[in-house]
């Protein structure tokens, strides 16, 4: 096992951006996620990697506080998230943004109005029922989508848009909340490798130029050793790695994966034969 902490390069006295303490969550019998612990200083680009049903999934959702903890503890910039209920509860929603792997739109509203729903935590019920919003909220929200290099998509209805078109409007969606945390469960894990491309260079791109903490759940090595910082492993609920991606050899991968002297790297690839220029122009 691997626990060395990535970029850990805390000042004396400044609070951790996030801490998970001992976090579990049982359903039944079963934990899903086994006393998970580790910190984050700084906001960095992090990979969660592991098969699946490893906690990947239970593990961001309990941040974003979809999922109830078990026992243990989160807390952000020195503030207990784990404990929060209500309008707090609400409030660090607001702040921690989830995107999901089937990108959850509204198929048949317009991508405009769906990134637009980003706003739900800080406008009225009844203004979001009838889809009013102030011209400087639209302003943003195409604003957004055109950083993101789809606002000809804006009148579109989502589900006229291509996966990972789809992936996007839902980043710009995420955006639209101002979060201080994305986090991403599998969103790559429906699109083909272009497309996966495209869209990890988007999350990249967003956590360069904002400085945003990005947190995401991925399958494959060769995308986390790309993307990311930092890498933690996860196996059946456990942390089982926690370092730097030039320290997740094929030998660590078969830990975390529980795989023998057979497992191949290549089955897991979302490599692509052509270089980074198509992606970027995709982004231009």
């Amino acid at each position: 096992m691997n626990t060395a902490h990535a970029g850990d390069d805390t000042k004396s006295g400044a609070p951790n951006m996030l801490t998970i303490r001992n976090l579990t969550r049982q359903f039944g019998a079963k934990a899903a996620v086994d006393n998970a612990s580790f910190t984050l200083d700084r906001a960095g680009f992090i990979g969660i990697i592991g098969r699946s049903g490893a906690g990947k999934s239970t593990l961001l959702r309990m941040i974003n506080r979809l999922t109830d903890v078990s026992s243990g503890e989160i807390s952000f910039e020195g503030r207990p998230v784990s404990t929060l209920t209500g309008a707090a509860k609400r409030q660090w929603q607001g702040q921690c943004a989830m995107i999901f792997q089937q990108f959850n739109l509204v198929p048949r509203m317009d991508v405009a109005s769906n990134v637009l729903h980003g706003l739900l935590n800080k406008r009225s019920t009844l203004a979001a029922m009838f889809n009013i919003w102030s011209d400087a909220d639209i302003a943003r929200a195409l604003a957004i989508l055109d950083r993101l290099g789809i606002a000809e998509q804006a009148p579109k209805r989502a589900e006229a848009l291509s996966g990972g078109q789809q992936q996007r409007v839902a980043i710009a969606r995420a955006l639209m909340q101002d979060p201080k945390i994305i986090l991403a469960d599998e969103p790559i894990a429906s699109l083909d490798p272009m497309n996966a491309q495209v869209v990890m260079d988007t999350l990249r791109r967003i956590h360069d130029e904002d400085g945003r903490m990005v947190i995401a759940n991925l399958h494959t090595l060769d995308t986390a050793r790309r993307y990311c910082d930092r890498v933690i492993g996860m196996r059946d609920g456990r942390i089982v790695f926690d370092g730097t991606p030039d320290q997740l050899t094929t030998g660590v991968a078969r830990d975390i994966y529980g795989a023998d002297a057979s497992f191949s790297e290549a089955t897991t690839s979302t490599a692509l034969p052509a270089d980074r220029a198509y992606a970027e122009a995709m982004l231009s």
